[in-house]
């Protein structure tokens, strides 16, 4: 029998013995969601890197409570939001946001590495569809909860002196232009190519000269004339000073395990986005709508 530091996934019996419980016990657990499981072709699996950090979190509330590690999705206003929290907790606490991606970010999820995913992976008329879905293909989703962040405008991000070429879509497609594209699994990635899908092109066809791994980098290189257009949101366009044409809605959301909902960092964080003052900030920096931010819109039935 390999020993538990060897294990990737274990088995109830072997939960039960690591934990000395009684085996009906973690059946239970498991069906009730308190323990990391997933069940395939009717057997329970528990990803023992989860375990151990349930064994943490249940400790004294939660050994891990003092900080709040974000990953996924990029946004300015997000980052912005962050930055204050930590001025506000100093050196007591760690609130961390790092810019993965949106699939990335569930993966990190997945595996116990982050408290929170963002994503935007669809409209806001087909994100019920389209963040389930994605959601769904993760083992553990069955933990998680989302939580609506705010609304963005998505759309091409262009150099100011082309913007007037760009009026027309099917236009742009047909210029000679240096694309800046997103690394797979980015949902604005994601949002291209469904946008070049419609049009019957693929995203191969594009005269692609870089890939960035933020939209902040997306929008660094476009200024710096190292390229000529991309795809990103109205926000990072604007503080960039480039053009924009805004293109669909999309919701920008968090994922994350049930019990991390109620994280004080977490709160401070929702509290912030209905603050005016964060209202005034998006306004500023253009394309958002907090209207609902901090309410559940999906979780496990």
């Amino acid at each position: 029998m390999s020993e538990p530091s060897e294990l990737v996934y274990m088995s109830a019996k072997q939960v039960a013995e690591y934990l000395d419980l009684n085996e009906k016990k973690v059946y239970a657990m498991a069906n009730e969601r308190m323990l990391p499981a997933t069940k395939i072709t009717g057997k329970w699996l528990f990803p023992k890197i989860l375990i151990d950090r349930w064994v943490m979190d249940s400790c004294h509330s939660g050994m891990l409570s003092d900080r709040m590690l974000i990953t996924g999705s990029d946004d300015p206003l997000l980052s912005m939001l962050v930055a204050r929290l930590m001025a506000e907790v100093g050196s007591r606490e760690l609130i961390s946001y790092s810019a993965t991606g949106s699939r990335l970010g569930l993966e990190l999820l997945s595996k116990g590495y982050a408290d929170i995913c963002t994503l935007h992976w669809g409209s806001v008329d087909e994100r019920n569809i389209r963040h389930t879905a994605l959601l769904k293909g993760y083992p553990n989703h069955q933990q998680w909860i989302m939580v609506h962040g705010y609304n963005r405008q998505q759309g091409l991000i262009v150099r100011p002196e082309l913007l007037h070429r760009c009026q027309e879509e099917e236009t742009v497609l047909l210029q000679p232009w240096r694309w800046v594209t997103r690394q797979g699994g980015a949902g604005s990635q994601q949002h291209l190519e469904h946008w070049l899908m419609k049009r019957g092109v693929a995203v191969e066809s594009l005269n692609a000269v870089l890939t960035a791994f933020s939209e902040r980098e997306l929008a660094g290189s476009i200024a710096r004339n190292e390229a000529d257009i991309g795809f990103g949101c109205q926000a990072v366009a604007q503080e960039s000073g480039l053009g924009f044409v805004p293109l669909l809605t999309e919701s920008f959301d968090f994922v994350m395990p049930q019990g991390i909902y109620f994280r004080r960092q977490l709160q401070q964080l929702f509290k912030m986005l209905v603050n005016p003052g964060t209202r005034q900030m998006a306004a500023q920096l253009g394309g958002y709508d907090l209207t609902d931010c901090g309410q559940i819109i999906w979780s496990p039935q």
